[in-house]
């Protein structure tokens, strides 16, 4: 017969759950791939996670735009950086990580050889991309 231990997992005082640190195993696993994520996917705490999305969310906007129509600038400011150029927008934007991978993808280069290129190569092979 299987023994099964049922825990008590109502919340304690201070509105947190309680944790029993015995029983659990150290995973390095977890914290590598933490380490790995870009910085803009790298969060704390949930709060920050919920803060960070919740920004994101109040500043986006939803357009069309032709895709020939986009610039793909290097700054001189900052030579790992790109900006994205939106026809009729008042100023450049940066993409994420993620909106960098879906603009490779819709060139069809790969992304990760793109992020490791200096930022006016892959900006020329980008723009290349998206006017062919």
């Amino acid at each position: 017969m299987t023994q099964v231990q049922v825990l008590d997992a109502s919340p304690d005082r201070s509105g947190g759950y309680k944790v029993d640190v015995g029983r659990g195993q150290r995973v390095g696993r977890v914290s590598s791939e933490w380490f790995s994520r870009p910085a803009d996917e790298r969060y704390l705490s949930l709060d920050a996670l919920m803060a960070s999305v919740k920004g994101r969310a109040e500043r986006s906007r939803t357009r069309t735009v032709e895709s020939a129509a986009v610039r793909v600038e290097a700054s001189r400011d900052n030579a790992e950086r790109l900006d994205l150029i939106l026809p009729g927008a008042e100023q450049p934007i940066a993409p994420t990580h993620w909106s960098f991978g879906q603009l490779a993808a819709l060139v069809g280069a790969p992304a990760a050889y793109l992020r490791q290129l200096p930022a006016p190569l892959a900006a020329i092979n980008l723009q290349f991309g998206l006017t062919s």
